[in-house]
């Protein structure tokens, strides 16, 4: 796991998944978009008007912002559980 977690906390036992075909692990459950960050993947967009870096920001579904595509549908990161064997990619715009 991540050194940016809290360290001391119980959490779900981690499983697998893939992001940009990067294996990665994260606790089962947590959101997606957390697991992505503390394994560095801030930037999971490009804004379609600048082209500069978007990620989550709201945690709670109402921005977009976060928005990958999670085996193949388009999905807000910070309301999808990760579970074993996920494939995540950053949508392209």
């Amino acid at each position: 796991m991540s050194p940016r977690r809290i360290p001391g906390l119980a959490r779900p036992a981690a499983v697998s998944f893939t992001f940009e075909g990067e294996a990665l692990a994260a606790p089962a459950g947590e959101p997606l978009a957390t697991a992505l960050a503390c394994a560095g993947h801030a930037a999971l967009r490009a804004s379609p008007a600048a082209g500069t870096p978007r990620g989550a920001f709201c945690f709670m579904g109402s921005c977009q912002e976060c928005l990958v595509l999670v085996d193949g549908v388009p999905r807000q990161a910070c309301l999808v559980p990760v579970r074993a064997g996920m494939a995540v990619w950053r949508v392209a715009l």
